[in-house]
């Protein structure tokens, strides 16, 4: 394929780069030839990427300031052009729909949904102004399959992909593609990062949800067995470049047999049907 690096390198920027699918994501964009801005949150995480050779930023997606600094900092550096984005960075936030409280189902929007949307739109005029771009974002089978104990995340990605599809409306014609990537379980840091965000916000010795979530704990802190079909970040690195560099990008790309296997069911089941093959994917998180 043609080398994109040197002055001319199409420019991406990636979110949540410091660990799983935005790690190999950005090393996987340079060794493509594109110059890579690749982002996360912790300043410790910016010094490693650094020193692996990327061209790494903060970026805190529950911070405006922050979203504001890092667009400004990456048009500074291109001379404001960004051939585009992938926006990866989000977190689960585990927990029974009535142990979330309204500030914890705050904190999982403004980073999954309303950071992701406002870091768009602050580069969408810079992608208009040089007549096209890609836009991709990272949901999950969680973005049109509910399931137990994942409300607030399941929120946050419906609420995406309903966001994302009124945009790729409103783009059409612009030269600016928006394509979005399902993926189900992925080898990454994802468990380790809910598990702090369980025990940082829900009452589990209190909630009537108490016995289900000893089983929830004992699978996020790894005692459980691995989640059947688990595939590498690279499955969801291979969608993501037909999403940047097809003449053709697709509107959704599904990655993991759950991800396909949910998608054919949903079309085909009743809303009750639906519900008993989602509960029982996880019967084992549930006390019988």
């Amino acid at each position: 394929m043609k080398d994109r690096r040197g002055p001319a390198a199409p420019s991406v920027l990636v979110t949540g780069c410091s660990s799983g699918i935005g790690h190999a994501a950005a090393h996987a964009l340079v060794r493509r030839g594109w110059r890579v801005f690749a982002t996360a949150r912790q300043r410790g995480d910016v010094a490693r990427l650094g020193d692996e050779g990327l061209e790494a930023l903060p970026l805190d997606l529950a911070c405006s300031e922050s979203i504001a600094a890092c667009v400004e900092e990456v048009l500074g550096r291109t001379g404001g052009r960004l051939e585009a984005l992938f926006n990866n960075g989000a977190y689960g936030q585990p927990g029974a729909v009535e142990d979330l409280s309204r500030a914890v189902l705050r904190a999982q929007l403004e980073t999954n949904l309303l950071g992701t949307h406002e870091l768009t739109t602050r580069v969408i005029p810079a992608m208009r102004e040089q007549g096209g771009g890609r836009i991709v974002q990272n949901s999950s089978v969680l973005g049109f399959a509910a399931l137990p104990y994942r409300g607030a995340y399941v929120c946050s990605k419906y609420a995406l992909e309903g966001l994302t599809d009124t945009l790729r409306q409103e783009l059409y014609g612009t030269g600016i593609h928006v394509s979005l990537i399902e993926p189900g379980p992925i080898t990454s840091r994802f468990r380790e990062n809910a598990y702090r965000a369980f025990l940082d916000n829900i009452d589990a010795a209190g909630s009537y949800h108490a016995a289900t979530y000893r089983a929830v704990e004992a699978r996020l802190a790894g005692g459980g067995p691995p989640t059947p079909f688990t595939l590498g970040a690279d499955a969801v690195v291979d969608k993501l470049l037909h999403a940047l560099e097809s003449p053709r990008p697709r509107a959704r790309y599904r990655v993991t047999v759950p991800t396909h296997l949910f998608a054919v069911l949903k079309r085909l089941l009743s809303t009750r049907g639906m519900d008993r093959v989602l509960m029982g994917a996880t019967r084992g998180e549930r006390e019988t």
